[in-house]
């Protein structure tokens, strides 16, 4: 069987360069294919993207809001301290009983006796129990600091003492008595208070009443002790018509000679001093009187 050579045919009329361009033809509707279904998902993606509006897009302008100025807090205008005016130091005088003296060769001191702490002062409290006649006074004290913008001294003692209405003292012009003497320790507030009576003007002194502090009661068992000894002026109003008045006599004459000016223990006191130690007073004689004073303490 003899073998013939077959020539190389192709299985369609064209040939070979008709199959070439065929095949390109197909490449190029691919791509175009491929273009416009990208541009087609581009433009559905731009369209969810802008709201799905149709005709030419619009950019939203963006609003900034402005971050407001804090205002400032004002600084709050400071509250002005207190101010007060320190006690002048003033003599205990001839009858303390405070420990630093003696009356008839002998030492008298209640600061040491049971019963000095009272608040009532009328009554003798050593033996006798006998209690001064005259206007009663309820008198009340507040200790402050006076280097401290008047805070309140809480815990100090306070001694006071004074002559009954006929101008004596107890244990020395009336050895047998006590009353009119007495000591109290201040409260949280600085404050304590003394149920006395009017106390009369003897010759050549103002009318006053005697006062020592003491930084603790533990510390006034003796006028050595003391952190201040002064003395309270008694208001010339009230002076007047308490010695018009039954009981006080002796004092008017002693009194007409006197005043706060020429008085050898408030006269060389400034004008602030004197103010600040005049005991603020308020009453009648038939219903008694209320005094008040504020001792200002140089600590």
């Amino acid at each position: 069987m003899s073998t013939k050579a077959l020539a190389p045919s192709d299985h369609h009329d064209g040939g070979f360069t008709e199959d070439m361009e065929r095949l390109e033809r197909l490449r190029l509707g691919r791509r175009r294919a491929l273009g416009l279904m990208f541009s087609a998902g581009g433009a559905a993606l731009v369209a969810g993207c802008g709201g799905g509006s149709s005709g030419s897009s619009t950019t939203t302008p963006v609003t900034v809001t402005p971050t407001p100025t804090p205002t400032p807090t004002p600084t709050p205008t400071p509250t002005p301290t207190s101010t007060c005016t320190a006690y002048a130091s003033e003599t205990n005088g001839p009858y303390p009983a405070d420990g630093t003296n003696t009356s008839s060769g002998s030492t008298s001191n209640v600061l040491t006796v049971n019963g000095v702490t009272r608040s009532d002062i009328r009554s003798s409290f050593i033996g006798s129990a006998a209690a001064a006649p005259g206007v009663p006074v309820t008198f009340t004290i507040t200790l402050v600091d006076a280097n401290n913008s008047c805070a309140a001294l809480a815990g100090y003692a306070i001694y006071i003492w004074h002559c009954d209405r006929d101008g004596r003292y107890s244990l020395y012009d009336l050895p047998a008595e006590s009353y009119l003497r007495g000591l109290q320790v201040t409260d949280s507030n600085g404050r304590l208070t003394f149920t006395t009576i009017f106390p009369g003007c003897y010759a050549g002194r103002y009318p006053h009443i005697h006062f020592e502090v003491f930084t603790s009661s533990t510390n006034a068992t003796s006028g050595r002790f003391a952190r201040l000894i002064s003395q309270f002026a008694l208001p010339s109003a009230a002076c007047t018509t308490v010695y018009a008045s039954t009981g006080y006599s002796s004092s008017q004459s002693n009194f007409r000679s006197v005043s706060i000016a020429n008085d050898n223990v408030f006269g060389d006191n400034s004008a602030a001093q004197i103010t600040v130690m005049t005991m603020a007073m308020s009453g009648d004689v038939t219903s008694g009187y209320t005094a008040t004073a504020t001792v200002g303490l140089a600590t």
